[in-house]
């Protein structure tokens, strides 16, 4: 496994991260001791990022949502109590 100085990696990082992404993971060194390893994420971690629509059909938005509680607060910011 490839070993690469912090430096190095900051230099080159999109091409590192390419190659990491393809299965060729490498370690990241700082004054010559190992500090971390980089590796490619699995199929079901690279998924993990599709949440929009995940609750479709589960939930609903009142039509006044946007004015909710606008009675209530119109009193507190004119110092009154409903």
């Amino acid at each position: 496994m490839q070993t690469i100085n912090i430096h190095e990696a900051k230099t080159h990082l999109s091409r590192l991260v390419e190659e990491a992404a393809q299965g060729k993971s490498f370690i990241i060194a700082k004054a010559g001791k190992p500090m971390v390893k980089v590796s490619p994420l699995s199929i079901e971690e690279r998924k993990g990022g599709e949440k929009l629509g995940f609750m479709a059909g589960e939930i609903s938005v009142p039509d006044d949502f946007d004015s909710l509680g606008a009675t209530a607060i119109k009193l507190l910011f004119e110092g009154k109590s409903s």
